[in-house]
This record gives structure tokens, C-alpha cells and sequence, in this order.
């Protein structure tokens, strides 16, 4: 049997050729060999009638062996060509055919190069996608941390107009003798708002 793996035929069909010609050749085979048989039944018992008949049941099988064995090396003989014709016209896809899955490969056909090129290409905007989803996220990550110094330094505000209402209008010595008393609360708020900038910059 053909020794060629037709792979484009085994895609189309949804079994390979090679396999179809084996069934059709045990098909044959089984059914040459019922039939012997059955021919070896109808001259047993054409035998036993006939008067005067020294044929014996050993005779009659060895003759249906005979018989047989010449019959299945005519048929394999014949099985070779029938098996080539069937290949090359039944089970077989001519060159210039394509199968409607791979029509996109008739309208788009690339090489290996381009492939690779493609390949490098998906590769870059991967990476590209992955590096502004981590700038994103950093973005948000500043953002998050400008609301809460925004909060800080609203909270400070609030509560220097709080120092008008609570004391009425300060001169200035007054308000330089309450920011000293205070300076270790403004100081906290700074280092506080400083320490926030410097996690911006460096993000």
C-alpha cells in the first residue's frame, strides 16, 4: 500500500486514503473467503449424492485451500493497480484546490520571514501594552496620593481661617507669638507634605 501520508486529503475527507483502500481490502478478502466456503459446503453435498463418488471432505478442503490461495494472489495483484487508480482519481486533492478553511491563506499568503516579522511585532505591542498599563497604574497611584495631601493642606487652610474666627483679626505680633506656639503642628504638616511630594517625584 502507498506509503505517502496525504495529509491535505485525511484534512478534507476526515480519514486518511490509506486507510479507506485497507477496509476496502479486508472487505474483499472477508467476503472471497465466505464465499469459498460457501462453494465448499455445495460440493460436500453435491458429493455425498453422487453415487459411486470417492471425493472425501479432506480432498474437497485441500482443493478449496488450493483454489483460494490462487484467487487472493490474483486479487492482490489487481488490488496494487485498483489501489494507484483510486489514489490518484478518487482520493486525491489536485494541487490548485484549496479547502474553504485555508482560502485566507490564498488572499494573505506569507512566508516564514513575514511570519516572524509578525510574530516580533505581537511581541512589541505586548510589551508596549504592558508598560502603559503599569504607567496607568501609576498614575493612578499619584493621583491618589495628591487627593490626600490636597486634603491635608484644605484641613491646614480651614484651620487657619478658623484662627480669625475663633480670635478675631491677629496683628502681627500676635500671630508670630501664635505660629511659634504652634511651629511643632506646622512642622508635622510640612514634613507630612513634604514626604508626600517626594513619593510623587519618584514615581
Amino acid at each position: 500500500m502507498s506509503i505517502n501520508p496525504l495529509l491535505y486529503e485525511t484534512q478534507f475527507f476526515g480519514f486518511t486514503p490509506q486507510t479507506c483502500m485497507l477496509r476496502i481490502y479486508i472487505a474483499f478478502q472477508d467476503y472471497l473467503f465466505e464465499v469459498m466456503v460457501a462453494v465448499e459446503k455445495v460440493i460436500l453435498k453435491k458429493a455425498s449424492s453422487l453415487p459411486g463418488s470417492t471425493l472425501s471432505a479432506v480432498q474437497i478442503r485441500g482443493s478449496t485451500e488450493t483454489f483460494l490461495r490462487f484467487m487472493r494472489e490474483r486479487f492482490n495483484r489487481l488490488f496494487v493497480k485498483m489501489e494507484q487508480v483510486l489514489l490518484q482519481l478518487v482520493l486525491n486533492i489536485p494541487p490548485n484546490i484549496l479547502l474553504p478553511e485555508d482560502r485566507s491563506h490564498e488572499k494573505y499568503p506569507q512566508g516564514r520571514e513575514d511570519f516572524h516579522l509578525l510574530q516580533q511585532e505581537v511581541e512589541q505591542l505586548r510589551l508596549r501594552y504592558k508598560a502603559e498599563l503599569g504607567a496607568k497604574h501609576a498614575l493612578l497611584a499619584e493621583l491618589e496620593v495628591q487627593k490626600v495631601t490636597q486634603a491635608r493642606l484644605k484641613k491646614t487652610l480651614h484651620w487657619f481661617d478658623g484662627l480669625g474666627d475663633a480670635h478675631g483679626p491677629l496683628g502681627l505680633g500676635e500671630m508670630m507669638a501664635f505660629l511659634i506656639q504652634h511651629s511643632g503642628r506646622l512642622r508635622s504638616i510640612t514634613q507630612d507634605v513634604t514626604q508626600k511630594s517626594k513619593k510623587l517625584t519618584t514615581q
